[in-house]
C-alpha cells in the first residue's frame, strides 16, 4: 500500500540542547572535526547508519532518548561550547575584515557567486563533478576567511544520480528523491509564514514559480531555487529535477532560472534580511549567464536607463570565470530558442531582443550563425574574465581570441587564477594530528609552519600514511562486496574480496569524471604489460579507479565497462578495483590513502584538475601529464610528469606512446622508489619526496589563496568599477557607454599615417635609446580618448613580432585635418633580433583595458 502524501516531521529538540539543531543545519559541521565528534558521541553506531548526517542523526532520536541527552551535564556542556565556538565563527573578524578596512578605494559588501552545482557534503548531493566541488571549496573558503559572498544555484529533486554496476560491468544510473524537509535547509518565508516565490515568464502565457531553500554554510548563505511548486504545470515542475537531465529546452529553462531567477531571489533575499545587494556578480562559468540580462532590465526598469548605458553597468561589476577548456563543453542553443523565450510577449523590458541575441552570437570566424553560446555571453556580459590555471588562461584566450580581433592570444583580456582546495574538507585528520604533534598546530597555512614540515620524523610520517591506506583498503573492500551483491553475486561468492588490495603495495589512484579526453582507460592501452605491472612479485601495485559517466554518455560509459571487465579478471582482481559512485564520501578515503595520483588527460585539455592537489595535502605524489595546474607547478621533486606525444596527429598512435611513457615511468621510476628501504623499512628517498611536495605545493594548492587571489584582483577592482559607473544618476555608466558608442562609430577613420625613429645608429646596442613619433588620424576623435603604443618584442624571419611589449607615446601636437603626432623614447632592453610597431587603441578610464572594445588601428 502506498501513501497518498508524504511529508517530513521534524524533531524537536530540548531546550537545553537546542543549539544542536543550529550545529547540524550549519555545513559547518562537514570540515569541523570537534562538531562531527559531537554527534557521534551520541551513538556512532547509528552516526554510521546514517551516513554521517547530523540532521537524519537527530531524526533517529526519540524523545526519550533526546531527553536523556538533555540530562546529561557533561553532553550539554559540550553542546554548549560547540554553539559558542560557532557563534565566534560566524561573527569574528577574520582576513577580510582586515584587508578591507585597508584597501585602497573600499571593498565589496557583499558578492553573489552563481553556479549550476554545489559540492559541499555528500549529505546534499547538489554537484556531479569538478565544477561543483570547486563552487563548494569556494564558500567555504569564503566562509573562513570572512569573504561576503551569497551562493546562488538550483535545488535538484533527484541530484546528479546514483551510479551502480550490472553483471557486465555497464554503467546504471538510479535518481533517488530528495525531500529538502529531510536536508539541512530552510524555506524562506514571508512575514506570514508563507513560503517565498520568484517567478519568471514563459512562452506560451505561462509561470514558472520557483521557491528557495537556504543552506547555511559557515558564514555563507547558499540559495537554491526549486521549481518543484504546487502552482506550476507538470513541465514546469520539473526543470529542476536532476543537474544536468533533460534536453536543450530544459537545459535553457533551468539556465534562465539559475540567472534570471537567482537575482530576484538575491533580491529577496535583501527584503527579508536587510543583507546589502551585491557589489560584485562572479558567474562560475556560462550556465548563470542570463543574470546580467536580468540586472539590465531591472536597470531599465528603474533608472531609465537604455540598454548600451545598463549593459556598462552591469559589466563592470561581473566576473566570469571559465572552466571549460574545450569548445564542446559550453552549453550553446538555437538563436530560435532564444527569440521564443525572450521576444515577443515575453520581451524584457529595456532588453531589445536583437540585443540580447548579440551578446552571444558567434559572429566571429569560426562561428557558427543561429547559434547563441553561453560563454560568449558571460564574457560579453563581464569586465573581468579568467580562466583556473595558467596553462587554461592560455588556452582560454585562444579559445576566444575571434572576440578580440586584432590582438595576439597573449593580449584578449583573460587572465587566471589557479584553482585551489578546500584542506579542512580534503586533508585527513591524521594529518591534521600529525602537525598538531610535530608542529604544534593545525594552522598550518595561517601560522606558515609549512617550512616546519621537513623537521617532522620521517617514520612518523611513513605510519601515519600506512594507517591511511589501511583505512582505503578497509573502506574498497566494503565498496567492493556491495558492488557485487548489486550485480548479482552470491555472498558465498564473495570470499576473495577480503584480500582486495593490501595496505602494504603502492597505491595508485584514479578518480574523476569520464569524457573522452580523460582518458580512462589509457592504462589498458598494453594490458599484459599493466598485469605484469600490477603482480610483479617484488614490487607491485595496486589501482584504486573510480568516475562516473554522463548518462547520455554512451562512449564514455563503453569506456568504464571495458576498465570493469579488466578489474573482474580473477587474475588481478585483488590488485585492481573500480568503485562506483564516486562522490564527497568516497573521495576522502581516496585522496587520503593513494601513494601516487594518476591523471592522464589528452592535454592541453585539462583546465585545472584538482583532485591531484587534494592527494598532495595528504602526502600523495602526482604522476600526471603536464596540464593544468600540474603544467605550473611541477617542479621534478613533487612527482612525476608523463611525457607527452605533442604534435601526433594520430590519437591511437598517440596513446600508445603516452601510454608506454607511464608505464616506463611506474616500473622504472615511481615503484623502484617506493620500494627502495633503509634498515628500518622506510623509504627515505620516498618521504623526501613527500615532504618536500606538502612544502611546497602546501601554500599553493589551497582555496583560501584562491579565494583571496579573486578577492584582490577581480572582486575588488570589479567593485571599484561599478561604483565608479553606478553613481547618481548612473552619470558614469551613460558617459562610458556614449564613449563606446563614439568610438565604433569613428573607428573606420583611425588609422597610423606615418611611424619615424631617430636615437640609434645602424649597429644599436642594449641601453640605447629610439625615439619614435606616430602620426595619427583619429577621425574626430580627441587625443585624450585614445592611447597610441609602440609594440615591441623579438622578431621571426617573416617579422611577426614574438614575446612583445607595450610602451605608451605621449600626445605631442595636433594638425589640420584631424591628425596628430604622439611620440617617446624607448630604451633597448634585450639583443638579438628586434622589431616594433605602432598601434591605437581606445581609452577611458572606466575601462578595465585597452582591448576591451576589440578595436585597434595598427601601422
Amino acid at each position: 500500500m502506498k501513501a497518498i502524501r508524504r511529508f517530513s516531521v521534524r524533531t524537536v529538540l530540548p531546550e537545553r540542547i537546542a543549539a544542536l539543531g543550529d550545529l547540524a543545519s550549519n555545513l559547518r559541521w562537514s570540515w569541523h572535526p570537534t562538531t562531527r565528534d559531537l554527534f557521534s558521541e551520541i551513538d556512532p553506531a547509528r552516526w554510521a547508519k546514517v551516513r554521517k548526517d547530523p540532521v537524519r542523526l537527530l531524526s533517529a532520536l526519540s524523545a526519550d532518548e533526546l531527553e536523556a541527552l538533555a540530562a546529561d551535564e557533561a553532553f550539554v556542556a559540550r553542546v554548549d561550547a560547540a554553539a559558542a565556538d560557532l557563534g565566534r565563527y560566524v561573527t569574528e573578524p577574520r582576513w577580510y575584515q582586515d584587508w578591507a578596512a585597508s584597501v585602497e578605494g573600499g571593498a565589496p559588501r557583499a558578492i553573489a557567486y552563481f553556479s549550476p552545482e554545489f559540492g559541499i557534503t555528500e549529505v546534499l548531493p547538489q554537484y556531479s563533478g569538478g565544477l561543483g566541488i570547486l563552487a563548494g571549496d569556494h564558500l567555504k573558503s569564503a566562509s573562513d576567511l570572512g569573504v561576503p559572498i551569497v551562493g546562488v544555484g538550483l535545488f535538484y529533486k533527484t541530484g546528479y544520480f546514483k551510479q551502480s554496476l550490472n553483471l557486465d560491468g555497464w554503467q546504471q544510473e538510479t535518481y533517488p528523491v530528495l525531500d529538502p524537509d529531510g536536508l539541512p535547509l530552510s524555506l524562506l518565508r514571508e512575514a506570514d509564514g508563507t513560503p517565498c516565490v520568484i517567478t519568471i515568464d514563459l512562452p506560451g502565457g505561462r509561470t514558472l514559480a520557483a521557491h528557495v531553500w537556504k543552506a547555511q554554510v559557515g558564514r555563507v548563505p547558499l540559495l537554491l531555487l526549486d521549481s518543484d511548486v504546487q502552482d506550476n504545470d507538470d513541465a514546469a515542475r520539473g526543470i529542476t529535477d536532476r543537474l544536468y537531465g533533460g534536453g536543450g529546452e530544459q537545459r535553457l529553462q533551468q539556465e534562465m532560472l539559475l540567472g534570471i531567477g537567482g537575482v530576484r531571489a538575491l533580491r529577496l533575499w535583501s527584503r527579508l534580511t536587510g543583507a546589502p545587494a551585491p557589489d560584485v556578480y562572479h558567474t562560475n562559468e556560462g550556465h548563470a549567464g542570463f543574470l546580467g540580462v536580468e540586472r539590465i532590465r531591472e536597470l531599465a526598469a528603474d533608472q531609465g536607463m537604455d540598454f548600451d548605458a545598463a549593459l556598462e553597468a552591469v559589466r563592470a561589476s561581473t566576473v566570469f570565470t571559465t572552466h571549460t577548456p574545450v569548445p564542446a563543453g559550453i552549453d550553446r542553443f538555437g538563436a530560435d530558442q532564444i527569440e521564443l523565450y525572450f521576444g515577443g510577449d515575453n520581451a524584457f523590458a529595456g532588453v531589445p531582443v536583437e540585443r540580447l541575441l548579440s551578446l552571444g552570437a558567434e559572429d566571429y570566424p569560426g562561428g557558427q550563425a543561429g547559434i547563441f553560446n553561453m560563454a560568449v555571453m558571460g564574457l560579453r556580459l563581464a569586465q573581468r574574465a579568467n580562466g583556473v590555471s595558467q596553462l587554461h588562461g592560455v588556452v582560454s584566450r585562444h579559445m576566444f581570441d575571434g572576440l578580440w580581433p586584432g590582438f595576439d592570444d597573449t593580449e584578449v583580456p583573460i587572465t587566471s587564477i589557479t584553482n585551489g582546495v578546500h584542506a579542512p574538507t580534503w586533508v585527513d585528520r591524521r594529518v591534521y594530528d600529525l602537525a598538531a604533534r610535530h608542529l604544534g598546530t593545525t594552522e598550518v597555512s595561517r601560522d606558515n609552519a609549512w617550512d616546519g614540515i621537513a623537521h617532522v620524523p620521517g617514520d612518523d610520517i611513513w605510519a601515519t600514511k600506512r594507517e591511511m591506506r589501511e583505512q582505503l583498503v578497509v573502506e574498497a573492500r566494503r565498496r567492493t562486496r556491495s558492488s557485487w551483491l548489486k550485480r548479482g553475486a552470491s555472498p558465498a561468492e564473495l570470499g576473495w574480496v577480503e584480500d582486495v588490495l593490501d595496505p602494504d603495495v603502492l597505491t595508485i589512484g584514479f578518480a574523476r569524471r569520464v569524457p573522452t579526453y580523460k582518458r580512462l582507460t589509457l592504462m589498458l592501452r598494453d594490458p599484459a604489460r599493466l598485469k605484469k605491472l600490477l603482480l610483479d612479485p617484488e614490487r607491485p601495485i595496486q589501482l584504486v579507479i573510480a568516475g562516473k559517466s554522463h548518462p547520455a554518455d554512451e562512449t564514455g560509459k563503453k569506456l568504464i565497462q571495458q576498465m570493469v571487465r579488466f578489474a573482474d579478471d580473477p587474475e588481478v582482481r585483488h590488485r585492481i578495483v573500480f568503485l562506483p559512485n564516486y562522490d564527497i564520501a568516497m573521495a576522502q578515503y581516496l585522496y587520503p590513502g593513494c601513494d601516487v595520483w594518476l591523471n592522464n588527460p589528452l592535454r592541453p585539455f585539462e583546465a585545472c584538475g584538482t583532485s591531484g592537489m587534494k592527494a598532495a595535502l595528504n602526502g600523495g605524489l602526482n604522476l600526471s601529464i603536464l596540464d593544468g595546474w600540474w603544467d605550473e607547478w611541477y617542479d621534478g621533486e613533487n612527482g612525476w610528469a608523463i611525457p607527452t606525444a605533442d604534435g601526433v596527429e594520430d590519437p591511437e598512435r598517440r596513446d600508445d606512446l603516452e601510454a608506454a611513457a607511464l608505464y616506463d615511468l611506474i616500473e622504472g621510476s615511481v615503484a623502484p622508489r617506493f620500494y627502495d628501504r633503509d634498515a628500518d623499512g622506510v623509504p627515505q628517498r620516498w618521504l623526501s619526496m613527500m615532504k618536500h611536495t606538502l612544502s611546497t605545493l602546501g601554500p599553493k594548492v589551497l582555496a583560501s589563496r584562491m579565494v583571496r587571489d579573486y578577492t584582490e584582483k577581480l572582486y575588488g577592482p570589479a567593485a571599484r568599477a561599478g561604483w565608479a559607473l553606478n553613481g547618481p544618476a548612473f552619470d558614469g555608466a551613460r558617459d562610458l557607454s556614449a564613449y563606446k558608442a563614439r568610438v565604433r562609430s569613428s573607428w573606420g577613420g583611425v588609422r597610423v599615417d606615418h611611424v619615424e625613429s631617430s636615437g640609434v645608429s645602424d649597429s644599436p646596442q642594449v641601453g640605447d635609446k629610439l625615439h619614435v613619433r606616430a602620426f595619427v588620424s583619429l577621425d574626430g576623435l580627441d587625443p585624450s580618448e585614445v592611447e597610441v603604443q609602440v609594440v615591441h618584442g623579438r622578431t621571426s624571419e617573416s617579422d611577426e613580432l614574438r614575446d612583445i611589449e607595450t610602451a605608451p607615446l605621449a600626445y605631442a601636437e595636433s594638425y589640420e585635418a584631424g591628425r596628430h603626432r604622439f611620440e617617446g623614447d624607448l630604451v633597448l632592453s634585450r639583443t638579438g633580433a628586434f622589431g616594433y610597431t605602432v598601434r591605437v587603441l581606445p581609452k577611458h578610464p572606466h575601462m578595465a583595458s585597452p582591448t576591451e572594445l576589440g578595436l585597434v588601428a595598427n601601422a
